[in-house]
């Protein structure tokens, strides 16, 4: 507060309080000027009052609504004067500037819509005739790439036919998996028939039986023949087998990561595995030089020397006597079986757990001896004790049956049938049902015995659609596809006809009543086949309400 004294009359003072406020903000610089000769600056100010508060009326007078104003747009025709000026007495109006004008034709107004609509009929012409024009490129164009597509897929079906023809080809000549040798024993099963006809057919008597005894000759040739062929193809697939072995045991631990990359890392125990496995490759080399080959053998000595044991003993002793073999110029030849029991034991000692670490989770037969006593089962046949994986149990067997081996062999001996063809319609059945991921079971308890007979009994080896009796081309689809595959939800069709037939929306709509009945009726057949099968009958009541409940 500051007190001040104001002039009231003439004489007399009166002092006055004034109460001065702070302003809690920095004024801004408004302009001023500067005394020249005194140097003072005078600057412009300006103050703002407190505003006086308007006494309560109890009367809203301000509110927040706004008036829309209604605007209204009404033309109006103003009235304008005018005047021609012509000529009369007194008065000379020029005419040069005038034009004459003559009435034309007069046009009723049908006349005009006539016209309007001749005229029409002339741009609809033109234009029809330019669309019809474009239609028929399109439809030629169409066509065109039709045949070409129909022509590049007819060279690519006889390519791959003779692609499987050459494969056939190559398959029998030159053997190398189990289906090769199924091929073999089932072409000559074919053969043997045809022979066993032929004899039955033109020849009698003692002849009949002489021709039965030189075919019986020839099928045994032919078998020894096989069975040479198989020799060499075992021990082809051996080694290549070891050498996978080994390098799944030499692979680095891989994870995949957030962010999709795959990270691999090398332990002590893989650099181990790695190191066997290069020693074991190069030892099995044959054309090296000696040089080479008594390098390789001493790097085998100091590794395996780094464990004392009988079986490195040896392996130190054949080393040794190799090299002595060796540095006397001894042949080649005669070298080879020293060199396979080298790599024989080598093998062992690779496979031995104490040695390599890392090759325990892979090998079949687990280290500890209590684990074989579980999932073992008792071949009746070979008297062997076998993991049962080793046993296929289809899905209407009640009993473990014979392991696989001995039911190749009584195939090999007996029946002599080709699986190869079921068992391609059966892995690309699960390949399928596995893209749909809707968790489908049945596919993978269907052994390619059971689709077997499905395909000869009940679909009788040819497609639904067009008859199509090759195997090769021949796939198992959903005929239902929101449905998951069974034996009664099923049809088989060819590689281009399944393609179309997941595509369709409605069955009924697509094919006719005789045919959807005949596909049910099939159905019907694998429902009481199936469900006989203790392990089907769950999941086909499961499917009979599921249909009643759509």
């Amino acid at each position: 507060c500051l007190g001040t004294s104001i002039l009231t009359d003439s004489d007399s003072f009166q002092d006055v309080v004034v109460k001065i406020e702070r302003p809690t903000y920095h004024k801004p610089f408004l302009g001023g000027f500067k005394n020249r000769i005194t140097g003072v600056e005078f600057h412009n100010a300006g103050s703002q009052t407190i505003p006086k508060t308007r006494p309560d009326k109890g009367i809203q007078l301000f509110c927040r609504e706004t008036q829309t104003v209604f605007e209204k747009n009404k033309p109006q025709q103003t009235k304008n004067t005018t005047s021609t000026q012509m000529t009369k007495i007194g008065l000379y109006v020029s005419n040069m500037t005038d034009k004459l004008v003559s009435p034309g034709k007069y046009v009723t107004a049908e006349e005009y819509h006539k016209r309007r609509l001749e005229a029409v009929i002339v741009l609809q012409t033109y234009f029809r005739r330019w669309h019809a024009i474009n239609v028929v490129q399109n439809l030629r164009e169409e066509k065109r790439l039709r045949l070409a597509w129909e022509a590049q897929e007819e060279l690519r079906r006889k390519k791959e036919k003779e692609e499987k023809l050459r494969r056939e080809h190559e398959r029998r000549l030159n053997p190398k998996t189990k289906e090769d040798f199924e091929l073999l024993y089932h072409a000559l099963e074919l053969w043997k028939q045809e022979e066993t006809e032929r004899i039955n057919r033109t020849l009698a008597g003692a002849e009949r039986k002489a021709a039965f005894c030189g075919l019986l000759e020839q099928e045994a040739q032919l078998i020894a023949s096989i069975g040479r062929h198989k020799l060499n193809a075992d021990e082809e697939n051996q080694q290549k087998a070891t050498l996978r072995f080994l390098a799944k045991c030499a692979q680095p631990k891989r994870w995949k990561a957030y962010d999709g990359k795959i990270t691999e890392m090398d332990t002590q125990y893989t650099l181990r595995a790695r190191e066997l496995f290069e020693i074991y490759r190069s030892i099995s080399m044959t054309d090296i030089p000696k040089d080479e080959r008594i390098d390789v053998l001493l790097t085998l000595r100091r590794t395996v020397k780094e464990h004392e044991c009988k079986l490195t003993w040896e392996i130190v002793e054949l080393i040794d006597r190799e090299v002595d073999l060796m540095s006397r110029e001894v042949k080649e030849c005669n070298l080879e079986g020293l060199r396979k029991r080298i790599c024989t034991l080598f093998l062992q000692y690779i496979k031995t757990p104490k040695f390599n670490p890392e090759v325990a989770r892979i090998l079949k037969v687990p280290p500890d001896p209590l684990k074989l006593y579980k999932n073992v089962n008792f071949c009746h046949s070979c008297e062997n004790y076998l993991p049962s994986t080793e046993f296929p149990v289809p899905a209407n067997s009640r009993t473990i049956g014979r392991c696989r081996l001995c039911c190749k062999l009584d195939n090999e001996a007996r029946r002599r049938e080709a699986f190869l063809k079921h068992k391609l319609i059966l892995e690309n059945l699960r390949k399928s049902e596995a893209d749909y991921q809707d968790d489908a079971k049945i596919v993978f308890l269907v052994q390619h015995q059971d689709l077997q007979y499905m395909t000869e009994n009940i679909w009788g080896c040819q497609s639904a659609l067009s008859a199509c009796s090759d195997l090769y081309e021949l796939v198992m689809v959903r005929w239902d596809k929101q449905r998951e595959w069974s034996p009664w939800n099923t049809i088989l069709l060819t590689k281009d006809e399944a393609d179309a037939h997941l595509r369709l929306c409605n069955l009924q709509e697509a094919y006719e009543a005789a045919f959807i009945h005949r596909i049910k009726h099939k159905h019907i057949r694998a429902k009481n086949y199936f469900a006989q099968i203790p392990a089907m009958a769950s999941f086909l009541h499961r499917s009979d309400n599921q249909a009643n409940a759509n």
